[in-house]
This record gives C-alpha cells, sequence and structure tokens, in this order.
C-alpha cells in the first residue's frame, strides 16, 4: 500500500469511528424500547428530518450511478431522472408528510409502515401487515444489496483488494453499526452525512471543471460527441462484443445520437413517482417531533436535493471531458466520481471524499436493514405469529432478521459486474408501485378499503415483475422504465376493487374524517 492510499484509509477510518461514535451515544436511548429503535420516539427536529430522508433516499447512486450514467451516455436518461426525482420530492413533502404524520398517531400510533396500513384500515387478520411487510423484505433486500456493490467497488478500486472481499467487508460494518444504534443513531449519522455528500459533489465538480480548462471547455467537450448534451438526444457509446467501448487515435468512438422521444422523458421522469411508496423517507414523516415543523423540512430538503442532482449528473460530463478512455464499460463507468476525487485532490482529502460515497451507502443501507428488519420482527413475528412477544424477543428477532437479509443481500452483490443504478431502478419501483398508490388513497380517498389496498399492493409489486422480466423485452414502447405502468396499474386496482366490495366502516370513515380536519 502506497502513502497515498494509506493517507486515503487513514481519511476513511477517521469518518467510519465518528459514524460508530454516534451509534454509540444513540444506542443506549435507542434500546429502551421498539418505538424508539424503530421510530425515535417521534423526536427529530425538522433539520435531522430533511437531511436523514434525503441522504438515506439517495444513497451510493447519487455519487456513483447517477454520475455513471450521465458518464456513459450523456445528459438525457440522468437529467430527466433528476428532474422526476426533484418533483417527486416535492410533492412527496407537500401533500403526503403532513397528513401521514396526524394519520399515523390517529392510526394507533402506528410505528412503521405496515403498521399504518393494518391500522388504518382496522384489519382483524393482518393480511395488509403481513403482505406489506413481505414486500418491504423483498425490495429492502435488493436495495441493500445495491449498497454493498457500492462499498465493494469504492474499496476494491481504491485499494486494489479483491472486489468480494472488500463488499463483504463493507456489509459487516454496516451490518454492526445498524444493530447498535437503531433509528435515532441512523437519522443523526444521516444528518451528518448529507453534509459531507453535498460538500464531496461541489469540491470535486469546482475542481474538476477547473482542471478541465474551465465551464466552456467541458461544454464544447460534450457537444462534439452526438446527442451527449440534449435532452432529447442520447449518446450512444460503440461496443465490441464484450461491451467494452471502441478507443480509436485516442478518443473514445461514439455512433449516431439516439432519439429521445416523449415516451422517454416520462419515463424517467416517473422516478418522481417512486417517492410515495419509499419506507424510508415517509417513516421521517412519522417520527418528526412537530406537524408544524415539516414546511420547514421541506425546504431544506429541496435545496439539498436539487444542489445535489445537478451536481452529481454534472461531474458526469465533467468526467468525460478530463478522463474520456479510462472507463469503457457501464458498469466501471460508475467509478468516475472515485478517479475524479483521487486524481484531483491531495490523498488525504480524497479520502475524506471518498467517505462521502461510504456516507451515502451507509445512510441508506442502515435505513433498508432497519426497515425491513423492522416490517417483519414488529409486524410478521409480533403482528402475526407471537402477539404476545415482549418488547425484548422482538428486538432479538430484530437482530436476527438483519444478519438473515445482510447475507442474502450479499449474495446478490457478489456479481462486480452489477450496475448499481440498474439495481437501484428495479427496487425503486418495486416501492413505488406497491406503496405509493395505496399510499395517496390511503390518504386522500375515504371510499378506499382493505380489498383496495391488498389488490392495488398485489397488483402494483406483480406487475413490476412482470413488466421488468416479460414485457419489457418486446422492446419499442414497451420499453418503459416498469415503475410508471405498474404504478397506473396498482392505482387502477384499488379504485375498482373498492368500488366492487362495501364500503369502509363508519370507524374507519370517521378516522379519515378526523384528519382532514386536522385532529
Amino acid at each position: 500500500m502506497d502513502g497515498q492510499t494509506t493517507q486515503i484509509l487513514i481519511a476513511m477510518v477517521l469518518y467510519m469511528a465518528v459514524v460508530i461514535g454516534i451509534g454509540l451515544i444513540y444506542a443506549k436511548r435507542a434500546n429502551q424500547s421498539s418505538e424508539d429503535y424503530f421510530l425515535g420516539g417521534r423526536s427529530l427536529g425538522p433539520w435531522v428530518t430533511a437531511m436523514s430522508a434525503e441522504a438515506s433516499d439517495m444513497s451510493g447512486w447519487l455519487l456513483m450511478g447517477l454520475p455513471g450514467v450521465a458518464y456513459w451516455c450523456g445528459l438525457a436518461d440522468a437529467a430527466w431522472t433528476a428532474i422526476g426525482l426533484a418533483v417527486g420530492t416535492y410533492f412527496n413533502w407537500l401533500i403526503v408528510s403532513k397528513r401521514l404524520r396526524r394519520y399515523s398517531e390517529r392510526a394507533n400510533n402506528a410505528i412503521t409502515l405496515p403498521d399504518y396500513f393494518s391500522n388504518r384500515f382496522r384489519e382483524d387478520k393482518k393480511v395488509i401487515m403481513t403482505l406489506s411487510a413481505l414486500f418491504i423484505l423483498i425490495f429492502f433486500t435488493v436495495y441493500a444489496s445495491s449498497c454493498f456493490v457500492t462499498c465493494g467497488k469504492l474499496f476494491s478500486t481504491l485499494f486494489g483488494a479483491p472486489y468480494v472481499a472488500m463488499m463483504v467487508l463493507g456489509a459487516i460494518f454496516v451490518l454492526l453499526y445498524t444493530i447498535l444504534g437503531g433509528f435515532l443513531a441512523e437519522s443523526a449519522s444521516d444528518t451528518m452525512q448529507a453534509i459531507v455528500m453535498i460538500i464531496a459533489l461541489g469540491v470535486i465538480v469546482v475542481l474538476c471543471t477547473i482542471n478541465a480548462g474551465g465551464l466552456g471547455a467541458v461544454i464544447d467537450n460534450a457537444q462534439s460527441i452526438p446527442g451527449f448534451l440534449e435532452f432529447f438526444g442520447l449518446a450512444t457509446p460503440t461496443v465490441n462484443e464484450a461491451g467494452q467501448q471502441l478507443v480509436e487515435n485516442g478518443a473514445p468512438v461514439f455512433g449516431d445520437a439516439r432519439e429521445y422521444g416523449l415516451l422517454s422523458v416520462c419515463s424517467m421522469m416517473a422516478w418522481g413517482l417512486g417517492y410515495f411508496g419509499m419506507p424510508q423517507v415517509l417513516l421521517r414523516f412519522m417520527a418528526i417531533r412537530k406537524e408544524e415543523e415539516l414546511k420547514m423540512s421541506r425546504r431544506i430538503a429541496m435545496v439539498w436535493v436539487v444542489i445535489s442532482l445537478a451536481v452529481a449528473v454534472f461531474i458526469g460530463i465533467v468526467g468525460r471531458a478530463l478522463y474520456p478512455t479510462v472507463h469503457l464499460t457501464a458498469t466501471d463507468a460508475e467509478n468516475i466520481f472515485i478517479t475524479l476525487a483521487t486524481s484531483s485532490l491531495p490523498a488525504i482529502l480524497a479520502g475524506f471524499v471518498m467517505a462521502g460515497i461510504l456516507a451515502a451507502t451507509i445512510s441508506s443501507s442502515d435505513s433498508y436493514l432497519l426497515i425491513a428488519a423492522s416490517a417483519f420482527a414488529k409486524n410478521i413475528y409480533q403482528g402475526v405469529c407471537n402477539k404476545k412477544a415482549t418488547d425484548k424477543q422482538v428486538m432479538t428477532v430484530t437482530r436476527i432478521t438483519l444478519l438473515a437479509i445482510a447475507l442474502i443481500a450479499m449474495v446478490i452483490a457478489m456479481d462486480e459486474n452489477s450496475v448499481i443504478f440498474k439495481i437501484v431502478s428495479f427496487a425503486w419501483a418495486g416501492f413505488g408501485a406497491t406503496f405509493g398508490p395505496i399510499m395517496l388513497f390511503s390518504l386522500f380517498w375515504k371510499r378506499t378499503n382493505k380489498a383496495g389496498a391488498i389488490a392495488g399492493m398485489v397488483g402494483g409489486a406483480g406487475m413490476v415483475f412482470l413488466w421488468k422480466l416479460v414485457i419489457s423485452k418486446l422492446g419499442g414502447a414497451f420499453a418503459i422504465y416498469e415503475l410508471l405502468p405498474a404504478f397506473i396499474f396498482s392505482c387502477i386496482c384499488i379504485v375498482v376493487a373498492s368500488l366492487l366490495t362495501a364500503p369502509p366502516s363508519k370507524e374507519i370513515e370517521a378516522d379519515f374524517e378526523a384528519v382532514v380536519a386536522g385532529k
């Protein structure tokens, strides 16, 4: 290990020590009860609510996946995805946050998303609770695997070590930290990590733009590539049979630009729909100490999101100008942020910037593991299998479940050729279509009933798999992002099933009217 690598490692170790310190500070309180462990006792302030929601949401794909897409095929895919996410963030905070905070308390003080859905419809047999918990387990396991892939790529690229060993090492660290501190530690560290992430993005984009010869030089380079700097065009790298981009006379080879029509725009913008069903964000709405503070949280969150997404996309554009032939596959393109950081900063500072990637990964994976484990321990084990389970038993099952989920996610992440962006997009679609529609209908349509909720969740989740694995293979218009058709199908299922079955009980309607009235 050379001197530069040693300095990077030291900086990252210092960062991880701070993260562990936060876990230790909150560990005692987190273990007082399952409510403290899973929801922090509804005590989050507006800054922590906003910053932890966005940091846990964005994950490592913000620093690796999104810049990788922009580096590989240009502006369109990355930019429209970012725009969709920004719009979705705004409307989620604007229309969902306050009512969910109010309704989750009305619904027998629900502390998990399955709790909320089950109590909202006053079910006895816990069908909705079980289904929602199972879907959370499935999609968060996939999501956690994307974070472990990020750890593996980061450490193997920096230290030249085998990918699998580095991926497992990162996963173990995340697992131990999540077991230690619970929701409060996760939210506090996520706030710090959100700050690290946005500083890392800002420093790199400024320095690398200067190194590339200024903003004009970056734009000129991007414009020289057909379709690379267009909102309605897409660059097409010319690749060989192994998927590696060809290089001629020291320059990457691109084919003619592909047309990027309205359907493609809608497909990428559909990423914004995912927010309405994203448990790690929705839980922050439930955990804030006062409903009135959500307005400030929304403003903080929007500033962070817009800046971070815009800079992440531009990093890919700058990377193509500075290092046009370094990353020659779609998978390797996701390492462009690492290349820029290690080449433009002194080693010790590069280490702290690399900690930004680690920050993004930790802030997301601990959320995913904790929410998935709570879905099983609190909602399936205590809610269905052992209703007399004590808090201590629930906490024990939670930690066992954390280990099991992490092991499965590590198996999924074993393939070092995995593309982070693609893994995240599938899990995002799963949550968005499974929970997004029923979240909106449960908050805003009084006629929604239990049958509608079940039909919407099953229909949305099923359509994600069907569209991704079967229908999208037909190509053409069917190649759109699976979230859009699955979200629409889930909405149809909710409306049809609700109207074809008996209306909600008077008690359920009274709950709805009380929440609407602000009680």
